[in-house]
């Protein structure tokens, strides 16, 4: 597989060429593809982090495979580039956090994907379930599972506009403003990457906070969608599990790495409602549980499993909430 050049971007639903990590794909029979990608050595969001950056962040090698979800869907099922895609559950697990280590060069990585389900209506194929093995040299960096669907953009239209009607909301969203929470406490150096408000925590150990969208931002508004992209609830669910784990002792540092992460989406998140993040009480050796509510109703639930970022916490890691090799 080579690496010299970039897949095309609009194949990857990327605005700007620097987002794009896909490098090649090749098909594989009839449900398996192969990717190739190179993470950069220093990317502006997934590599803002305090301290030394020892390992990539594995949400840089999942968005890797997010991108590949597109790659198999109009590459190889001929779905039409106009069509609107919707992700119905993601999860991971890093099997080697070793293969993560940051190199001299730019990190290059195959990826083996699996198309596991195709679900269809009458009209035809309206989705996937797909199966991500990614390798750095000889070792398992990520495994990976992503669910999701896709349809017309006039059905999109239809009933996207249904939705936002129901809730009361205009045609055009427009993101809430809202004060974030310092940096330095999610592990980040950039205010700009910082998703989430200062939380609040009761009595009983739930801490809450709120999502705050930020339209201009390069990375994770690449280009325009009409509510709160998934990787963007990832990411508020990560830095919320973050300041609850460091708070209560289970990480030494902010900037602990999610090894393991299971999440579904139940609906839209609208961006010009309020969207409340919420984990529950941390306890040693358990996964974090989170939610996302927005008025009245469950918007997204995971589970995450973090770990320091040095070796001797790395080297036992082992399967996260999102582990699938029994499946």
């Amino acid at each position: 597989m080579q690496f010299t050049r970039t897949l095309p971007k609009e194949l990857v639903h990327r605005a700007a060429v620097a987002e794009v990590f896909l490098t090649d794909a090749e098909r594989h029979g009839e449900s398996e593809v192969m990717l190739a990608a190179q993470l950069p050595r220093l990317h502006a969001f997934y590599d803002d982090t305090l301290g030394p950056r020892t390992h990539h962040d594995p949400l840089l090698l999942l968005e890797a495979c997010r991108q590949g979800i597109f790659v198999v869907a109009h590459r190889y099922l001929n779905v039409p580039l106009g069509h609107k895609f919707l992700l119905r559950s993601v999860e991971f697990e890093v099997p080697d956090p070793a293969a993560l280590e940051c190199g001299d060069a730019p990190t290059e990585a195959v990826i083996g994907i699996r198309i596991e389900q195709r679900f269809r209506n009458r009209s035809g194929p309206t989705g996937l379930r797909l199966r991500f093995t990614a390798s750095i040299g000889a070792r398992e960096a990520l495994l990976a599972r992503i669910d999701y669907s896709w349809m017309p953009p006039q059905d999109w239209t239809r009933m996207r506009a249904g939705q936002r009607d129901a809730l009361g909301l205009s045609q055009l969203p427009v993101a809430l403003p809202g004060p974030r929470i310092d940096p330095t406490l999610v592990g980040r150096r950039d205010p700009a990457n910082v998703v989430i408000s200062p939380p609040c925590t009761s009595g009983d150990g739930i801490r809450t906070a709120r999502l705050v969208a930020e339209t201009a931002h390069p990375i994770l508004y690449d280009h325009w969608v009409d509510h709160v992209p998934g990787m963007l609830e990832l990411e508020a669910f990560r830095q919320l599990a973050v300041t609850a784990a460091h708070a209560e002792g289970t990480v030494r540092a902010p900037r602990a790495l999610p090894v393991g992460l299971a999440v579904r989406f139940r609906c839209f998140a609208e961006m010009d409602l309020p969207l409340e993040c919420s984990t529950a009480p941390v306890l040693p050796g358990a996964d974090i549980e989170c939610t996302l509510r927005q008025a009245g109703y469950l918007v997204a639930e995971a589970r995450i499993r973090l770990a320091d970022r040095v070796r001797a916490d790395l080297a036992g890691v082992g399967a996260g909430p999102g582990t699938h090799r029994s499946s």
